[in-house]
Formats: structure tokens, sequence, C-alpha cells
């Protein structure tokens, strides 16, 4: 059941994808339930963490991707100084042949939080180096618009911090992402369960990444499928625009030609 439709496509950075769910792949108990949570969460974009595959050889991981035509996304997670960061993208391009790369640049290992400054410089230094650049980033609107500026083809704010699942902790502030934003916006980090992706599609995102949430959860598979469908069902919920809140009830059936007693 995709959730990009004809009607609805969801285009990343010139390519028109089938799924608005991205998968990351780290923690899964074993080569074979990831397998099963990949077919079953119907994504297109799977990440991978530079640093835990060797470049030089081939590895399963890889071909397990390649041979269900998962399109590998490289994370330049583990990094925490641009130049760190840019140097691995690098590293990654030459290994999976791809341009495409989800930047991290971590502020500390306690948090996992972005380091905003690196970030952005990190940022410049791959965009004017022809990468497509998809950066992990701050629940900020104003680091989006500027990760926006520089050239990035999303913006991947954080829904709360990486492996928390806490869920969406600021709604507000990706409404305001969402509302600026030039380019996709894509939930990335805190999704704790499928609730919290499919808020995430009703404030206006345009595609989720999940990684704890699936990997970590006592049915990896089911829950790649529950993350599917909230998914497919936040984007239709957002499309079709919720009611006003109001402070007052409001009966749904109107009082006119009732007959008086």
């Amino acid at each position: 059941m995709p959730d990009a439709t004809p009607a609805d496509p969801f285009v990343l950075a010139g390519t028109e994808l089938p799924s608005r769910l991205l998968l990351g792949t780290g923690g899964m108990r074993s080569p074979e339930s990831l397998a099963a949570a990949l077919v079953a969460s119907g994504t297109a974009v799977a990440t991978v963490a530079v640093r835990r595959v060797d470049p030089g050889t081939r590895h399963s991981l890889v071909d397990l991707l390649e041979g269900l035509g998962i399109r590998i996304l490289p994370n330049t997670a583990g990094c925490f100084t641009a130049a760190d960061a840019v140097l691995t993208a690098r590293l990654a391009r030459e290994a999976f042949h791809t341009d495409w790369v989800k930047l991290e640049v971590i502020g500390d290992d306690r948090t996992l939080l972005p380091d905003p400054i690196e970030l952005l410089a990190a940022a410049e230094q791959l965009v004017d180096d022809g990468f497509v650049v998809l950066p992990y980033c701050n629940d900020d609107p104003v680091i989006a618009r500027r990760l926006e500026q520089v050239g990035c083809a999303v913006v991947m704010p954080l829904g709360s911090p990486i492996g928390t699942g806490l869920g969406i902790r600021n709604p507000h502030n990706i409404a305001l992402i969402v509302e600026q934003a030039g380019v996709p916006v894509v939930l990335d980090a805190g999704i704790g369960t499928a609730s919290d992706a499919c808020l995430a599609m009703e404030l206006g995102c345009d595609a989720v990444l999940v990684a704890s949430a699936v990997t970590r959860a006592r049915d990896p598979r089911l829950m790649a499928e529950a993350m599917r469908d909230a998914v497919a069902s936040g984007r239709s919920a957002h499309r079709a625009g919720r009611i006003t809140r109001r402070f007052h009830a409001r009966a749904s059936t109107s009082s006119e030609g009732m007959v008086a007693w």
C-alpha cells in the first residue's frame, strides 16, 4: 500500500518516491528481521551509517538493500565536527556511488542533539561539492530556514532526541518549519509509535524517518507495517483538513426544523 500516489506524489531532490516512510537500519536483531521490516514498511529509502560499514568490502546490509530495490541513504552518524562529516560523506559517495547523504553533526554523545553551527558549515561545503544534502537538525525554524537557504534538498527536524521514543515534544515548532519551508520536511528522530508518525504527517510533514521505534520494537515487522499505515493515514488527514478547535461544544446536527415541544 503506497503512501505516495500519482495524485499526491512525494518528490525528493527531483526523484519521485513511492513511500513517505524512510527507515533506519541500525540496531536490528538479525538480517532476517530487518528484511521483513523493510518489506512491511514499503519504504523506498533506508539509511546506512557509514562508520559501521567497511567501504572497501561488500556488506550483507548493502546487499540486502540493493536486493530489495531500496535506495541507500548514507548517514554521517557519529560525526562531531563539520570536517569529519564532510570527509565521511565523501567516503560514502565513493563507496555507495550516490550523491545523497543524510547529514548528522552531533553536539555531544549524551543528548545526541545536532550542533547547529557545525551542521550549517558542513551543509554549505557539501552542497558546494555537489551533494544532495538531507540534514538532521533541531526543531528550530531559524536553523531550518538557514539550511534551506544554503541549498539543502530537505530539512529534517527532530521530534525529540534520537532513540528516546518521546514523540513530538514541540508540535508548534514543527508546524512553523512546515509553514515556511520551500523544500520537503522529513520528521526525524524521537518517533516512538505509530501515532507519533501520524501526528507528524497531520502537522504537514512530507515524510517521516523511523529507526529505533521499529528496530527495537518487540515485533519489528508488525511495527513497520503500523508505521506505513500511520504515515498514509496522517497524510490523508492533512490533505482533508481538520476541523477548527473550539472552546465550547458545537452540535453536529443543526437545530433548524426541529419540532418545538
